[in-house]
């Protein structure tokens, strides 16, 4: 009986999502960003996991008053309902339109360098602006990567948003990997093959090492930096920054000087801090451009 109710909401959920999925592909890129983001910006403050955000940002920025932490809060909410009124429309988004929707690579240098030197390569990034936008705009300029992706626990949505994620990528078919212990293995051979692999790495990692972000310890994920030490594969940092409604600019950085002291475990937390600094970084330019929603410290902080 369980089985059979957890199917029906499976495909109550997936006949929602389809339908609004649908109503949105209507509409211009910009209007369906505008509508879902203004929705977000009302409703996304009013849910308890908002609390999450406003107790980030008092440990992270304690310079700030009540005012400025609620616009942040506010402009996260509305760039996250962006984010999912523009997914229908990212295969569609050109490059270099002159105004209106559309997105341009800052930084794009680097992406040709890396197209034509071939091998492995590791980019990494967080969850800024619109993130759904970096691999079919990196895959333009000849450098398509493979991503980790946490799965739906409904099915038939996972199949949707693969679908919009495939769609995106046009004729450049690229792996996705599943987060667990068994992705991160397919991952590891395939930077091994010489594979191009894409990291959101500003999520907290129980089991991960101790680095700071922000001033403060918190586990990170350190799989990014030992795949990058191991196989000595250029590391490549890069963000989405919103422009407007629809309107992305992709800016892609420098390759990073990987540490080499001969000290494995001491390089391995070097670049660990290195890649939490750049995400810093790149967070206080505009905070309002990351996913505040995440308990990314330790859990006592919370409670």
């Amino acid at each position: 009986m369980k089985k059979l109710m957890a199917a029906v909401l499976y495909w109550l959920e997936f006949l929602v999502v389809s339908a609004l999925l649908q109503v949105l592909a209507r509409l211009r890129p910009d209007t369906s960003s505008n509508f879902v983001g203004r929705l977000c910006r009302v409703v996304g403050p009013m849910l308890p996991v908002s609390r999450i955000a406003y107790r980030n940002l008092e440990m992270t920025m304690p310079e700030l008053d009540g005012h400025a932490r609620k616009q942040i809060v506010l402009g996260m909410w509305e760039n996250l309902g962006r984010n999912m009124g523009e997914l229908p429309h990212i295969a569609a988004l050109r490059e270099n339109t002159v105004t209106g929707p559309g997105f341009e690579v800052q930084g794009a240098e680097y992406l040709a360098q890396q197209a034509q030197h071939g091998g492995s390569v590791l980019f990494v990034s967080g969850h800024i602006g619109n993130w759904e936008m970096l691999p079919p705009a990196v895959a333009q300029h000849g450098t398509p990567f493979a991503s980790f992706y946490r799965a739906p626990s409904n099915p038939l949505i996972n199949g949707v948003i693969c679908s919009l994620r495939s769609k995106a990528m046009g004729r450049t078919p690229v792996p996705l990997f599943a987060k667990g212990a068994k992705g991160a293995r397919q991952a590891l051979a395939y930077v091994s093959r010489g594979g191009r692999l894409g990291m959101l790495v500003d999520q907290k990692m129980n089991d991960g090492i101790e680095a700071s972000f922000f001033g403060r310890p918190t586990m990170t994920a350190p799989a990014l930096a030992a795949m990058a030490l191991r196989y000595r594969c250029p590391v490549i940092p890069g963000y989405v920054e919103r422009l407007g409604p629809a309107r992305l600019r992709i800016v892609v950085e420098p390759p990073m000087v990987l540490p080499d002291t001969g000290d494995k475990q001491k390089d391995l937390q070097t670049l660990v801090q290195m890649v939490n600094d750049r995400l810093e970084t790149w967070i206080r330019k505009n905070p309002s451009s990351w996913l505040w929603l995440h308990r990314r410290w330790a859990k006592e902080l919370y409670r």
